[in-house]
């Protein structure tokens, strides 16, 4: 059951606008092979949703806990979503 897609949000917490987090996680996201979209807040924070494999998540999951080398990551709070939103592609939304 590898070709089963799990779609996640991810809220990460921090000094994590200004540090090229969005692009960062596009970066990411792609040479995941994911989909979905990350955008700032205006809370502060950087909302990712993604879809894809659970393991290529699982690793997004981690690499958000430390994001780009200009970033600080305080806290990652991630929910699992039930449906799947049939992303075509990973953007950074403004």
């Amino acid at each position: 059951m590898s070709d089963s897609k799990q779609h996640l949000a991810l809220r990460v917490h921090g000094k994590v606008h200004g540090v090229f987090f969005r692009a960062s996680t596009k970066d990411k996201a792609q040479e995941l092979g994911l989909t979905g979209f990350v955008q700032n807040e205006p809370d502060g924070t950087v909302y990712i949703e993604a879809e894809g494999a659970p393991e290529a998540l699982k690793k997004l999951e981690e690499w958000a806990h430390q994001g780009p080398s200009r970033a600080r990551v305080d806290k990652v709070t991630v929910q699992q979503l039930e449906q799947l939103a049939q992303f075509t592609s990973f953007e950074v939304k403004r």
